[in-house]
């Protein structure tokens, strides 16, 4: 079995887009999955999990998923967002996303901006109190870019040298 998982929950393509990046740069042996079909997470040594965020949240199968990873296991957690990367909003996922994986051991987090979908934005634009924020999630139509899924293999090789030190850090 592969020593690396990478696996995704995707709806818009923005965290697939990073998934690959992420897979690529990996060395050694790895799979790429979406998490519906990743299965058991136990035989890997490393899983990188990533998902969009809804609602300022993690999506229902991807809690379902990260609950399911055994105690020890090293974990990297990636995810995408329409917020400005490192305002409260695209951080309160990846703070939620790392309680579900306490017993897990979290090696290291990344985001980026993912364009949000029209119908989304549409239906967002409708309630007043959200109009900051949908102005904010506009402004990310282009991403992730090219820098974005550069970032984003360079966490990857990051994550590969903690992970085979053993060397952990968290949010």
């Amino acid at each position: 079995m592969a020593k690396t998982l990478v696996t995704y929950f995707s709806r818009t393509g923005n965290t697939k887009a990073v998934a690959e990046a992420i897979y690529e740069a990996l060395p050694g042996d790895k799979v790429l999955r979406p998490m519906a079909e990743a299965g058991d997470p136990a035989p890997y040594q490393i899983v990188f999990a990533g998902f969009p965020v809804h609602a300022h949240s993690v999506p229902y199968p991807v809690e379902v998923f990260l609950k399911s990873i055994p105690e020890g296991k090293k974990v990297a957690l990636f995810s995408t967002h329409g917020s400005v990367t490192g305002s409260r909003l695209s951080r309160e996922a990846l703070e939620y996303a790392s309680i579900l994986v306490a017993k897990a051991r979290l090696i290291g987090t990344f985001s980026c901006r993912g364009k949000v979908s029209l119908k989304a934005l549409e239906i967002l634009t409708q309630s007043p109190e959200h109009e900051a924020w949908t102005d904010m999630a506009a402004s990310a139509a282009t991403h992730p870019d090219a820098g974005d899924l550069e970032d984003a293999r360079a966490f990857a090789r990051w994550i590969a040298t903690l992970g085979a030190q053993g060397h952990y850090r968290g949010l």
